[in-house]
């Protein structure tokens, strides 16, 4: 038995690939929308946390928030029922000190706690091609994986627990610090004379081609593009600064390209 809590945006997809894929799944719906919605699903329907994780192999966490990770599975009593030897994979992305937390609690009752935060939305989820960076012990990836390669590929294990969170900050990092910069690239074509859109196409079959310019050119501008990414990205980038300044380091010549990104989403007039 799989358990998800949070078949939401990207949960729901999850369970879909888990149960193609021949798995049971169990999810919660907290509330009586969200267990009709979820009624038409292949899982079993629950409407409390805690009793997702009741006889769970494994339990997938999949919430938006750091703070909603701590509720599930520190208050909401989802490690309290799950057996000795069940993993726990939080896939929301946050402070690496959440997932640590978690992991200390799931240790004193013998449950493997794994972060695996994704890159890439919905569509990349039920293609079954999203990307995992997993943190923690190998022998908890080994026995999870299966269960993760039914929605994510590659499932990437980039070192012991936090390590997925690290990285995927990074990520976020520079993919922000990459919208940032065609901020100034749109700024520099202005004053060179050149219409942003055809700027932009035109970036897209040069070496200047990214993930980000390909999601600014669907949105018609770096502009709207930022504002779209913005609210996911925002907490992302307050955690990374965080736990920079936590650890001592220096985001570099990556600060000016987040601070012109900050620009970019500031309604006009702002400042």
């Amino acid at each position: 038995m799989i358990g998800v809590v949070g078949a939401g945006r990207m949960g729901l997809p999850m369970v879909r690939r888990l149960a193609g894929a021949g798995h049971r799944i169990r999810v919660a719906g907290r509330t009586a929308e969200a267990r009709r919605a979820l009624a038409q699903e292949p899982a079993q329907v629950v409407p409390e946390v805690a009793q997702v994780g009741e006889g769970a192999d494994a339990v997938l966490v999949c919430v938006r928030t750091d703070e909603q990770v701590r509720e599930v599975c520190l208050h909401g009593g989802l490690l309290d029922v799950m057996s000795a030897g069940a993993v726990l994979v939080v896939h929301t992305t946050g402070s690496p000190h959440t997932v640590e937390a978690v992991a200390a609690r799931g240790e004193r009752r013998g449950i493997m706690v794994l972060d695996a935060p994704v890159s890439g939305g919905p569509p990349d989820v039920a293609a079954g091609r999203v990307t995992l960076y997993v943190g923690g012990a190998d022998n908890a990836v080994a026995r999870i994986r299966p269960v993760l390669r039914s929605y994510g590929d590659p499932v990437l294990h980039v070192g012991p627990l936090g390590a997925g969170q690290r990285v995927k900050l990074v990520n976020n990092t520079v993919f922000a610090a990459q919208i940032g910069l065609l901020s100034h690239a749109v700024r520099l074509g202005g004053e060179l004379g050149i219409d942003e859109h055809l700027l932009l196409e035109a970036l897209t079959h040069g070496s200047a081609s990214s993930r980000a310019l390909a999601g600014v050119v669907r949105h018609g501008s770096v502009t709207e593009f930022a504002r779209t990414t913005g609210e996911f990205l925002g907490k992302d980038l307050d955690a990374v600064r965080t736990v920079a300044d936590e650890l001592g380091a220096d985001l570099g010549a990556l600060a000016p390209a987040l601070d012109a990104l900050a620009d970019a989403v500031a309604p006009a007039g702002a400042g």
